[in-house]
């Protein structure tokens, strides 16, 4: 039996943990709470709320909602004998007093009495707006870096593979060197994919995506989706390849681009035509031929700049970033885009790609710019 000494040091004890707790609580980040699961009321609210939250325990009602908004269902199961729902850690986002959302981690766990049946409902609230503004500071380094890594690798793999498509002439020993410099900058690529892109957390456990296409689908799926508003779109194919290397979201995006334009700045019933074949210097060509009114001369050298709308643009909708878009795309795959009025009537977007021996690497991100080789572009103004 314990003594009136030891009872008293007992009950000391026991109240300086309970201040010591209380410190604890009053000075930490994480918002504790406390509930009654027979009333599902809330009955503690540490300070933090009102330092995070704007609440206090007498106007925590918006809050006491989210937190105890599941508390029925919840003790249902355990009735059930779910155990499972003792201890519940979930994310969400919670209001603030001021009426903005914030991201929280809310655990909680149910305190048994001394019967065995749910009493008291205690947790903390966590504030995750700090991790989520570090993961997306790191999303975008990653991005950062990826495209860093990409733009210079892009104009050496524009360059290669021009090397490798005209260079047929060249002696055994400058083609290997050629192989080479194909077969490194591919693993490079290969490893910014695998170690700096931002997707790669998310992408685990998925199959990679292809990285090169049938030309020819290409085209008929660029022309697909065009010929919901312009139904006299035509596509002829001559002598492609079976397949091509390339980023094919960039390269669709780059064609219907030119289809969207070529669609805009003509009358209905006007025709438009999509060619895919060989071109006479090696590689291949895409030409979206329309037979509209053509461009104003003036503003043919600037219709690709950012931002910039010619002046049969008035009255059109448009950003002026569709040609600066496009022809990034086929910068990057070391191609050229040029545009130019064709002598009877109309516009002639030409793009030129190179088409190597063999495909199957992934190229730079496709709205990314690269100064691959020089080239010269002669646009459509207003085509943006």
């Amino acid at each position: 039996m314990q003594t009136a000494q030891e009872l008293d040091t007992a009950l000391r004890e026991a109240r300086l943990n309970e201040a010591r707790y209380r410190l604890l609580l009053e000075h930490s980040s994480e918002v504790s709470w406390m509930a009654d699961c027979a009333s599902g009321r809330l009955t503690y609210l540490s300070p933090a709320a009102e330092r995070q939250f704007g609440y206090r325990l007498d106007t925590v009602q918006p809050l006491a909602a989210a937190l105890l908004a599941d508390l029925p269902a919840r003790l249902a199961r355990l009735a059930a004998g779910d155990l499972s729902r003792m201890r519940v850690v979930r994310q969400s986002e919670q209001p603030h007093a001021d009426g903005h959302p914030v991201p929280v981690e809310i655990e909680s766990t149910v305190v048994l009495d001394a019967e065995g049946r749910p009493a008291t409902l205690v947790g903390v609230v966590r504030d995750l707006s700090g991790q989520r503004a570090l993961a997306e500071q790191q999303k975008k380094f990653a991005s950062m870096v990826s495209h860093e890594f990409r733009s210079p690798l892009a104009t050496i793999d524009g360059a290669i593979q021009r090397l490798e498509m005209t260079g047929a002439h060249h002696d055994e020993a400058t083609r290997k060197r050629y192989r080479k410099i194909q077969t490194a900058v591919d693993r490079l690529l290969a490893m910014v994919d695998d170690y700096l892109s931002p997707e790669r957390l998310a992408s685990i456990g998925r199959a990679r995506q292809p990285n090169e296409i049938s030309p020819q689908a290409l085209l008929e799926t660029a022309t697909a989706q065009a010929r919901a508003r312009r139904a006299a779109i035509t596509v002829r194919c001559d002598g492609l390849p079976q397949w091509i290397r390339c980023e094919p979201d960039g390269l669709r995006l780059a064609l219907e681009v030119l289809l969207d334009n070529a669609i805009k700045y003509t009358k209905p019933d006007t025709a438009i035509e999509l060619i895919g074949k060989k071109a006479m210097e090696g590689g291949i060509e895409f030409l979206v031929r329309d037979r509209g009114e053509g461009i104003p001369e003036a503003d043919l050298a600037r219709v690709c700049d950012k931002g910039y709308r010619g002046a049969n643009a008035a009255g059109t909708a448009g950003s002026g970033l569709g040609l600066y878009m496009a022809r990034a795309v086929v910068d990057v795959h070391g191609g050229t885009l040029e545009i130019q009025n064709l002598p009877e009537s109309g516009v002639e977007c030409r793009i030129w790609l190179p088409a190597p021996a063999a495909a199957g690497k992934s190229l730079a991100q496709a709205l990314g710019s690269s100064d691959n080789s020089p080239m010269q572009v002669h646009s459509a103004a207003g085509r943006n």
